[in-house]
Order: structure tokens, then C-alpha cells, then sequence
């Protein structure tokens, strides 16, 4: 089934985003070496640190929000430009990772023939750094030099941005992506090779009003709507109070968890639990025994790989699935959890919870699309706290 297979893809990039590294390996300048392209890439692209970048003279600090496509409620993804002519490319707007790397022409894997790719030699203010970047994923990896342009993001205009160029994207998982690359919106130290976030020079810049961006994700396969807004909330996308939550470790936007109940029973997370609230991951994913206590109760079977399946028919009986954070209840109903889809003429629904060992310190959970969707989300950088309010 064509959408299950594009479950995956999506799902296992954004969980695997998660355990993004630096590898130490061939340096870039090898790599170029290899393919008889240094001599080309250097003369087209000197290194030079002196160059001074200051903000566009027309722009001020202001919010703006970036549509975004739903694909299937698995995968939410925007249209940014990079260099000068733009060139565009559609990217995960990800709160559980910190980069921002694109497809280039310098890379001749499989994965980016099918993607947009960023040509260097076509702007006239690309400069190329001295630095590498190598992120490896569960199911995939990338890797590819470091280079400075003016990033778009909706109206603002972000000069001398940091961002990767891949130059190898080996086997077929990127491949099947429905977005070209990753623009991550977590803490500045887990970015790989230091690279400077598109945020934090949004902030550095004085582009934004407040130091802050907040998600609304549609639910119901692929309804329009869902947006990205930096510098402020929009008030249309929820109801009722904003509750503001701690930020317990700045890396990615990781919050403290009381517990996860059904029918006003703990069934886990009992003693609490740390939590990712990471638009780049499509479900609700933790622990192997608190998650298959869920599946139990909610009625869920494993017969396709990972992915456990539920009686559509059953929705109306299922129950309330509640996470308490900072003192307050955030219940989940069965529509909010179960992914619906009708592929041809046949429905299939699958549970929005899946298990994953994350961590051998403690046990983390990832609060995905499946929880972001029916909660209003805001990243405070200016305080670190997570705000949730009821989306609307």
C-alpha cells in the first residue's frame, strides 16, 4: 500500500532525527578530490571570513507565518528560497533537530535526483565554508560542506545563513521523501558542526518581534491550513488559555511529563517522564512496554511491520487517551490518534502510537503531529517554555 509505504518514510526520518551526530570521516575537500571537483568548487566559491552581512536595510521585526502541507497527516512541509536569484526548496520545519540542509548539485545520489537541488554558481551571494557536515539517521544519512546565503523564510529575509549542502544521500530512504530538506528549529548546541540556526539569526537579526514560532498542523488527511508562524502566535488557531511549560533541557524542546492515563488510570509513565515536543516526528512514540500497554487498551493489533492497526469501526468505543504535563490534562481523543485513509475505496486506520528505544537514561517520549494537531503549540525561546493551548 502506496501510503503506508510513505508512512514510513516519514515516520522514520523525524523519529530518527532524534539521534542526529557528527561523524568524523572524509573531509569535504577529499570528497571534492575524488570526483575532480575541488579546483571547479574553490574557484567559484573562495572562503573568505572577512565579508561583513548585515541585515536587509527594508527589513524590521515583525511576525510572519509559512503555509504548510499536510501530506496525509504524516508529514508537514513549506516552500523556503535559498541564494540570490532564490532557488526553492520544500523542508520540514523541525523542532526536534537544529540544521538546515538542502539537495546540491554537487550531489549525485539517487536520493537527489528526484529533489530540488541548490546550485551554487547560480548566486551571487553564496560563499562556501571551510567546515563539513555528516548527520546520520536510523534508516539514512547525509552529508556535505557547509556554505553561507540568504535563506527566505515566508517575508523574512535571513542574510549570511549557515546551511548544509548534501553531496551524498546514500540508499533509497530519502529518496521516497515528499520534501527536499530539513530546517531545524531546536537548541543551537545540537547542531551539527556548530552550524548557526535559521532561528537564532532570525533572532540575532532583529527580524522577529518576539523571540518565539508556534504550530498549527491540520489533522484529517491532509486538510489545508496548517502554518508555521515566527515571532508571535496567530489567536485564530486556538481556544481558551495558553498553559506554559518549562523547557527541562535546552537541546531539543524537551518538557517533564507527570504521567499518560486511560480512563483516569495511569497506564503510564508513572513515576514521570521526559518528553520531546517535535513537529518533525509524524506519532506519538515511546517506551516498548508503556506503548504496547496503549495499544492493549485502545484496541490496537501489530500486522503490518510497525505500524498497529485498529478497527475503523471501533472509533466511537475507543477511549481518551490523557498525558498530564505541568499539572494540567490534555486528553487525546480516538479521532486526534487514529490515522484514517481510504486507498482505493478500501479505509485503513493505524494507531498514532508507536514504541522506540530512545534512551537508556530515562524514559523519553516524543510528543509528534499526532499530539501538536489537536494542541496549539508554542517554542519560547525568550523564556524556554513550551506553550499548548486547545487548537481550534
Amino acid at each position: 500500500m502506496k501510503w503506508l509505504l510513505l508512512a514510513f518514510v516519514c515516520i522514520q526520518l523525524s523519529e530518527c532525527l532524534i539521534r542526529i551526530k557528527i561523524h568524523k570521516g572524509k573531509s569535504v575537500r577529499d570528497i571534492l578530490t575524488e570526483r575532480g571537483l575541488l579546483e571547479d568548487f574553490l574557484k567559484k566559491h573562495p572562503y573568505d571570513l572577512s565579508t561583513k552581512y548585515g541585515r536587509s536595510a527594508q527589513q524590521g521585526s515583525f511576525v510572519a507565518d509559512e503555509p504548510l502541507i499536510n501530506y496525509l497527516d504524516l508529514c508537514y512541509y513549506g516552500t523556503i528560497s535559498i541564494g540570490n536569484p532564490p532557488q526553492s526548496f520544500t523542508v520540514i520545519f523541525d523542532t526536534g533537530s537544529s540544521n538546515l540542509w538542502v539537495p546540491s548539485d554537487y550531489c549525485s545520489s539517487q536520493a537527489c535526483s528526484n529533489h530540488a537541488r541548490f546550485n551554487p554558481s547560480a548566486s551571487s551571494t553564496f560563499q562556501m565554508s571551510n567546515k563539513y557536515v555528516s548527520i546520520q539517521y536510523g534508516t539514512g544519512s547525509m552529508t556535505g560542506v557547509l556554505g553561507y546565503d540568504t535563506v527566505r523564510v515566508s517575508s523574512i529575509d535571513i542574510t549570511h545563513q549557515e546551511f548544509g549542502l548534501s553531496m551524498s544521500e546514500p540508499g533509497s530512504f530519502l529518496y521516497y521523501a515528499k520534501f527536499d530538506g530539513i530546517l531545524g528549529l531546536a537548541y543551537p548546541n545540537i547542531a551539527s558542526s556548530g552550524a548557526t540556526t535559521v532561528f537564532d539569526n532570525m533572532m540575532a537579526e532583529h527580524l522577529v518581534e518576539k523571540p518565539m514560532f508556534a504550530f498549527y498542523l491540520t489533522r484529517q488527511n491532509g486538510a489545508e491550513g496548517s502554518e508555521v508562524v515566527f515571532g508571535g502566535v496567530d489567536p485564530n488557531h486556538y481556544t481558551g488559555e495558553i498553559q506554559w511549560v518549562p523547557v527541562t533541557r535546552e537541546g531539543y524542546w524537551q518538557i517533564q511529563v507527570e504521567s499518560v492515563k486511560i480512563n483516569g488510570q495511569v497506564v503510564a509513565c508513572s513515576s514521570g517522564c521526559q518528553a520531546i515536543v517535535d513537529t518533525g516526528t509524524s506519532l506519538i512514540v515511546g517506551p516498548t512496554n508503556g506503548i504496547n500497554t496503549i495499544q492493549r487498551l485502545i484496541g490496537a493489533s501489530q500486522q503490518y511491520g510497525s505500524m498497529a492497526m485498529v478497527d475503523c469501526r471501533n472509533l466511537p468505543n475507543m477511549p481518551y487517551v490523557t498525558f498530564t504535563i505541568n499539572g494540567i490534562d490534555y486528553p487525546l481523543p480516538p479521532t486526534a490518534y487514529v490515522l484514517q485513509n481510504n486507498y482505493n475505496g478500501q479505509e485503513s486506520c493505524t494507531s498514532g502510537f508507536n514504541s522506540m528505544s530512545l534512551s537508556n537514561e530515562m524514559e523519553l517520549w516524543i510528543l509528534g503531529d499526532v499530539f501538536i494537531g489537536e494542541y496549539y503549540s508554542i517554542f519560547d525561546r525568550g523564556t524556554n517554555r513550551v506553550g499548548l493551548a486547545k487548537a481550534a
